[in-house]
């Protein structure tokens, strides 16, 4: 949480200036392509500022987007497109966000652990019936890089993004087993999977879990 605290301005610049090439050719458009649902209200889990409730404008939809970071959050609201908190994790588990959505995104925001395990059985509780949950996270294949394929702690980068970033938080890696573990543990069903393409690399730049309750 720290990491990201003193993060936020470099991230908010890095997101806005498309710096990150896997974010600008693919993971971006990923996942703004579950307008097809055509879903009339979403909730975006770790929104940081803002920039899918932006994407989606168009749409009409009913837009909340939650986050840990307090700066981040402040510039969602100036930038709009939606309502937004400054929440954490620990805090939507305990039952402090009040909403009823259709879908609900969590783009690259599940790197903890008991953290994670801890709100998402609260997330399914904000569905509407007929509502998904869709997580991209990077793909356990590509990500586990040469370290063994057990799930742990990892110490995170910011390779790959230009800026003046302070040190990196940790992440926890899991294994394609330990994210279906997790998704029953929360009793959500995987109903799709994706592995968006690199288009440079022709290796997964992701995955893409849809799942239902």
């Amino acid at each position: 949480m720290e990491s990201w605290v003193s993060n936020a301005t470099p991230w908010i610049m890095a997101v806005r200036e498309r710096r990150i090439e896997s974010r600008r050719l693919v993971t971006d458009a990923a996942i703004v392509e579950l307008r097809h649902r055509a879903p009339r209200s979403i909730l975006d889990v770790g929104c940081g500022e803002g920039w899918l409730a932006r994407a989606l404008a168009s749409d009409a939809i009913e837009f909340h987007g939650v986050d840990a970071v307090p700066s981040l959050i402040e510039e969602a609201r100036k930038a709009g497109g939606g309502s937004f908190q400054a929440l954490s994790y620990e805090e939507i588990a305990a039952g402090a966000l009040h909403v009823a959505v259709d879908l609900i995104v969590c783009n690259f925001c599940l790197f903890g652990k008991e953290s994670v395990e801890r709100l998402m059985p609260a997330l399914t509780t904000l569905l509407r019936p007929g509502g998904a949950v869709i997580i991209q996270t990077l793909h356990p294949l590509i990500s586990c890089g040469d370290l063994p394929y057990r799930s742990g702690w990892r110490d995170g980068t910011w390779a790959g993004i230009d800026g003046a970033f302070g040190p990196p938080a940790p992440w926890y890696f899991r294994t394609f087993e330990s994210w279906m573990e997790l998704l029953r543990a929360s009793a959500l069903r995987l109903t799709h999977l994706r592995e968006p393409l690199h288009p440079k690399t022709l290796k997964p730049a992701s995955m893409i879990f849809v799942a239902a309750v």
